[in-house]
């Protein structure tokens, strides 16, 4: 298979969802979702062993779809497959276009249009947040979903290729359904959200350094990623978030309202709270964290393929070596 087939592939991936976002309709997370959502009902029980073999089913089935996406010999095919399943999982646009929504409305005062919205980025409740608030929220999630739609996939596309592209996807998927603490889901869910925390280990590190590199104040921003970022209740999202303040200089988190369950979060940053002229700036600073994790996961695709090359190369010489050194002897026998 030619050496540029994969990273061809994820750079055109990361052209479509630059140029064209999520698709509106049938999107295939959604599509996914919808499964897993069927086979829960199926597995469900509140004890853990039961989450784990829902986990192991979905994203061992992600996994094996990419595997036979990857099978294909043919360049053309092999790059159009790893384009499509690229495009498919990242979220970076889309990300993008709801900070701009949320700038938009609370520029023009329509706080009751940012409260209905602001579920499009988190799951807490909006229904009492004022602008300054919505306006932290936004930027608190601008941070945090850098590195699930953005850093993360390429990161194991990277890695993995198309079957890291769609594991990683499936495992942030069921995170983000089953992986809250409700009653429901405080066992069943254990497993999603542990999964997610692994898988995202060092994506949210490779975030708060883009931030540090890409942002407007990298000093701040490794300052407060040094001193904060393990203060988040999430071993992750604490990093992403505590760089975007530094880089901001703002301060993020406090009281936070999900479904009538209130959270006081320690607070991240100095300066004061973000308000409607940040989000457009944390919109900017998402997209730039974007291009430096794709530039990233291109550079590291072509080095991983020149590797891999260079071994094959190397294996077949050697066992060309010994085969010649074998009729060698049997010649002077």
């Amino acid at each position: 298979m030619p050496l540029w087939c994969d990273p061809l592939g994820l750079a055109l991936g990361v052209a479509l969802d630059r140029l064209i976002g999520d698709p509106r309709t049938a999107h295939p997370v959604a599509l996914f979702g919808g499964g897993a959502a069927r086979l829960e009902s199926v597995l469900y029980a509140d004890a853990r062993p039961n989450g784990v073999a829902h986990v192991a089913l979905c994203v061992g089935g992600a996994a094996a779809l990419g595997v036979l996406a990857s099978r294909p010999r043919n360049p053309v095919a092999r790059t159009a497959l790893t384009a499509a399943a690229t495009w498919a999982v990242l979220g970076g646009t889309t990300l993008a276009r709801e900070g701009a929504f949320m700038a938009d409305a609370l520029e023009r005062g329509d706080v009751a249009a940012a409260r209905a919205r602001l579920p499009h980025l988190c799951g807490r409740d909006p229904s009492a947040l004022g602008p300054q608030e919505l306006a932290r929220a936004t930027v608190e999630s601008l941070a945090e979903n850098t590195s699930d739609a953005v850093v993360a996939p390429l990161f194991w596309g990277a890695v993995a290729g198309v079957p890291g592209l769609l594991a990683y996807r499936a495992v942030n998927t069921l995170d983000a359904m089953v992986g809250h603490r409700s009653p429901r889901y405080e066992r069943f869910g254990w497993a999603a959200a542990r999964l997610d925390d692994v898988a995202n280990y060092v994506p949210a590190r490779l975030t708060a350094a883009f931030t540090v590199l890409a942002g407007p104040d990298r000093r701040g921003a490794l300052a407060m990623w040094r001193r904060d970022g393990h203060r988040h209740p999430s071993p992750n999202a604490g990093r992403c978030e505590a760089s975007f303040a530094g880089a901001l200089g703002v301060t993020l988190g406090g009281t936070n309202v999900y479904g009538g369950r209130t959270e006081h979060r320690p607070t991240m940053g100095v300066g004061p709270k973000p308000d409607v002229g940040d989000i457009r700036r944390a919109v900017r600073l998402t997209r730039l964290v974007g291009l430096a994790a794709a530039g990233a996961a291109l550079a590291a695709t072509v080095a991983t393929g020149l590797a891999t090359t260079r071994a094959t190369t190397a294996a077949a010489n050697a066992a060309l070596r010994l085969a010649r050194g074998r009729r060698c002897r049997r010649a002077i026998v």
